[in-house]
């Protein structure tokens, strides 16, 4: 990071604005041929984003690649589908618009900042950028300082990939993040928790800037009586310990039937046995288990875990941990109560809390005593509970009898969050959406009838015709407007011959 970060963010936003409404008159072959070097720089760029993301969090390369593949398929999806999202989009007429052309158009924002997160920042700091630059948009990336190395790749792809007045890359801390909340962006998006997004949204509230915001929380885990307890426990196991944890939609607590609780707890122990240390030589030997992001976020999910065993909590695997490689062992943790910090915070670390229940009121009170989550599971094979889950909880996504494959495998799928989880949606149309202005068209026609009666002073015909709307419906039937302006046009053609 250069010692004169916030010295650039003026200049780089000035670069961006001013090259802005050139954008918003260019083709989609235009967009779709830099999203494709953006593409190409970035699977070019492979091995050093390797060697970064192991450096910083010890990720395996089938780890990595998935963040790629989720950038890969972003930006083919919108590359195969940008031409059609850029037209006029018609709209049906109604009563007071007979006659007339009615349409959307979509237009960019103008300039776009992307605050990114060190978790998964290659599919964080590039996707949203995707839909932005597909919508027409300059787009300036923050990555976040707790992956610098990454943080320093990403701004080298860009570079090689775009003109530095499109798309561009700063590095730095908190100071430049502040300094960047100050320029007049036209839309923000920010990953990341709860403070963060706070300060976000006061700062764009200054510029009436829009947000797009994804900020985790705790994900409950419903699982019913009815669950296959084994494949159950098999997915939590992997879902709870990608990335060691650290996921925004990773399963944070289960609600256990408690006819099957200690089966789940023994099961989910042995699956991530099985998973993550099936020679017995220890989890730190695994290649497949990352460590913890730096030593102020081991240090805080080391004392959830000594919190919740100081105050009784059962412990059926985990404890083992190593400060010096940033390394703690899987927990499954059982007898938790409300006083534990484990329940009361995102974990963000590789541990499960499991709490059981008898009546399934119990977990809708247990689950609304937190913020709306960003993610909500459950497991059942009773399609009647299933239901019954779905209608009384929300959350941003739901996955029934899996988790954690409902974001960034299907571009057809909004994903986001609800209140404190987020505001917004990334994926595919979702992030062209967010980054464009829809504007409302309405084009005048022919007249229809006699087009000053609706001047004043208005006459006894015309104050009776409004009178009468409230006595019916006001929706025209499609065949009546298609009708109606079928015979507007024949009409226009015979003036024009006289």
């Amino acid at each position: 990071m250069p010692d004169n970060a916030t010295s650039q963010v003026q200049p780089a936003f000035a670069a961006l604005a001013a090259r802005a409404p050139s954008l918003a008159l260019e083709s989609a072959e235009t967009r779709i041929a830099r999203l494709q070097r953006l593409l190409k720089e970035t699977m070019a760029a492979r091995d050093a984003i390797y060697e970064a993301a192991h450096a910083e969090l010890g990720l395996c390369n089938t780890d990595i690649d998935q963040q790629l593949l989720m950038v890969k398929g972003e930006i083919e999806y919108a590359c195969k589908h940008l031409a059609e999202w850029m037209k006029a989009e018609p709209v049906k007429g109604s009563l007071m618009t007979l006659g007339k052309k009615s349409y959307i158009r979509y237009e960019p924002k103008g300039v776009v900042l992307t605050l990114g997160t060190w978790n998964a920042p290659y599919a964080i700091g590039l996707v949203p950028a995707v839909g932005a630059l597909a919508a027409g948009n300059s787009v300036l990336l923050k990555p976040s300082e707790l992956a610098p190395q990454s943080a320093a790749v990403l701004a080298d792809i860009v570079a090689r990939a775009m003109e530095p007045d499109v798309f561009t890359v700063l590095q730095g801390g908190a100071e430049v993040a502040q300094e960047l909340l100050q320029q007049p962006f036209n839309h923000i998006f920010y990953i990341g928790g709860h403070q963060v997004g706070r300060l976000v949204m006061k700062a764009a509230a200054e510029h009436f800037a829009s947000v797009t915001l994804e900020m985790g929380g705790k994900n409950p885990t419903i699982i019913d009586a009815s669950a296959d307890i084994e494949d159950t426990a098999r997915k939590i196991a992997w879902g709870r310990l990608s990335n060691a944890g650290q996921v925004c939609i990773a399963p944070d607590y289960a609600l256990v039937h408690e006819s099957v609780k200690a089966a789940f707890c023994e099961a989910l122990a042995r699956n991530i046995q099985a998973m993550y240390n099936p020679d017995g030589a220890g989890y730190e030997a695994s290649p497949e288990y990352p460590c913890i992001i730096n030593d102020r976020h081991f240090e805080r999910v080391a004392a959830l875990l000594d919190d919740a065993r100081e105050k009784g909590a059962t412990f059926h695997c985990g404890g083992g941990r190593n400060p010096a490689a940033r390394h703690i062992d899987p927990c499954v943790i059982s007898d938790v109560d409300e006083g534990m910090r484990i329940m009361q915070e995102e974990i963000f670390g590789p541990a499960i809390a499991v709490v059981g229940w008898k009546d399934r009121e119990e977990v809708i009170e247990i689950i609304k005593r937190r913020a709306k989550p960003l993610a909500l599971y459950i497991y059942a094979k009773d399609r009647e509970a299933i239901d019954w889950f779905l209608a009384r909880t929300t959350a941003g996504s739901t996955v029934v009898n899996h988790n954690m494959i409902q974001s960034g495998t299907n571009p057809h799928l909004p994903f986001g969050g609800v209140n404190a989880s987020g505001i917004g949606r990334i994926g595919g149309h979702f992030t062209f959406l967010e980054c464009s202005n829809q504007r409302s068209i309405v084009e005048e026609g022919p007249p229809v009838g006699d087009p000053n009666m609706m001047y004043p002073p208005y006459s006894d015909k015309f104050k009776k015709m409004m009178g009468s709307m409230f006595d019916r419906p006001l929706a025209v039937p499609d065949a009546v407007v298609r009708g109606i302006n079928g015979l507007i046009k024949v009409t226009s053609v015979f003036k024009r011959q006289r």
